[in-house]
């Protein structure tokens, strides 16, 4: 009897230690590559969610960034330190001669076919993309200092500081509650001594006459029209930049800040890609008495060179690049519009 029992347990023991059937095994490795493959798609959904989720993040920074960059700019187009629509006087050699040496209107617009003076169309990096809007913007709000007197026959003028912050070179407006003046630093020394001074026979492009009387042509003689600005008068530099899409050189686009930059005393444009993944960017303008934006090619010249544009449509068209991590590249259209403040009555 004991060991019949022995034997029974035996068997017992023996069937217990058996391992899974070739079937079972089979059935246990495609449910846990299921299972698998699901934990799987599941990371690779979050992660292609996450990729898209910060491409717009991205998009959206990039459009903030844009925007309020030239949003600034633009609000300042055409303004001075004195007084908006203040007759002004050019008195540098052949203004007409650079985009950047003159302040005819202060705020210009090229739609997508037209050349901008200065700028081509082209692949190269820097250069603007065909078919797309740019905006030429010209202002002397900033950096201002104070005249605290004006030897006009030396062409000298005393500011109230010897931290101005100008130098050899520069394109600066002076002005007061008569009239306003573009002219060329020929002598400064920021830090050293107070004195701005405005020779002829100086630097690139110079000046034409050491007198800053108004007058329409400029009168270009040594002494000119004589005018003394007198004490509270502004001296600030002026500010000449366009913005324009432009290629990044890696295939894409950018939006770029064309700016003029004086590296002593010589006088250069300088390119700076401001941000990427801008497709493009469209301008239209309002006009006084309107009540409808136009695009640029409906705006008349007289009318750029006048005080008619109020304000400006800014149209910009960006995209998130996908980072080849199967994120979605993200598209985004945004429309701001931006009021000229010194046009605004």
């Amino acid at each position: 009897m004991s060991a019949r029992r022995g034997r029974d347990v035996s068997m017992i023991a023996a069937r217990t230690m058996q391992g899974f059937t070739l079937v079972e095994l089979m059935v246990a490795l495609v449910l846990g590559m299921i299972v698998t493959a699901a934990a799987i798609a599941v990371f690779l959904s979050n992660k292609r969610v996450y990729q898209t989720t910060e491409n717009l993040g991205r998009v959206q920074e990039t459009v903030r960034t844009a925007y309020e960059l030239m949003a600034r700019d633009m609000r300042e187009a055409a303004g001075n330190a004195c007084e908006a629509g203040l007759p002004t006087v050019n008195v540098l050699n052949n203004p007409a001669a650079n985009w950047w040496s003159n302040m005819d209107g202060g705020a210009r617009g090229y739609d997508g076919a037209t050349a901008m003076p200065g700028l081509a169309f082209g692949t190269a990096r820097g250069d603007r993309v065909a078919g797309t809007d740019a905006l030429e913007l010209k202002a002397a709000v900033n950096d201002g200092v104070t005249v605290v007197s004006h030897n006009a026959p030396a062409a000298q003028f005393k500011v109230n500081t010897i931290n101005h912050g100008l130098a050899t070179g520069d394109i600066v407006m002076v002005c007061d509650f008569d009239h306003a003046a573009i002219l060329q630093v020929s002598n400064a020394q920021n830090g050293i001594n107070d004195t701005i001074v405005h020779n002829t026979g100086v630097g690139v492009p110079g000046n034409c006459s050491k007198g800053l009387g108004f007058g329409a042509p400029p009168n270009c003689t040594v002494l000119g029209t004589p005018y003394t600005y007198g004490p509270n008068s502004i001296i600030a530099r002026v500010r000449m930049e366009r913005w324009y899409v432009g290629n990044d050189g890696n295939g894409g686009r950018s939006l770029f800040q064309s700016v003029l930059v004086n590296n002593a005393g010589v006088l250069s444009v300088q390119r700076q890609e401001i941000t990427d993944s801008v497709r493009n960017l469209r301008l239209q303008y309002l006009l006084s008495g309107t009540t409808d934006y136009v695009d640029a090619g409906a705006v008349a010249a007289a009318d750029w060179n006048s005080a008619r544009v109020l304000a400006v449509r800014v149209v910009l068209t960006l995209e998130g690049r996908n980072a080849d991590n199967g994120a979605d590249p993200v598209d985004r259209t945004l429309e701001h519009t931006v009021t000229l403040r010194n046009r605004v009555p």
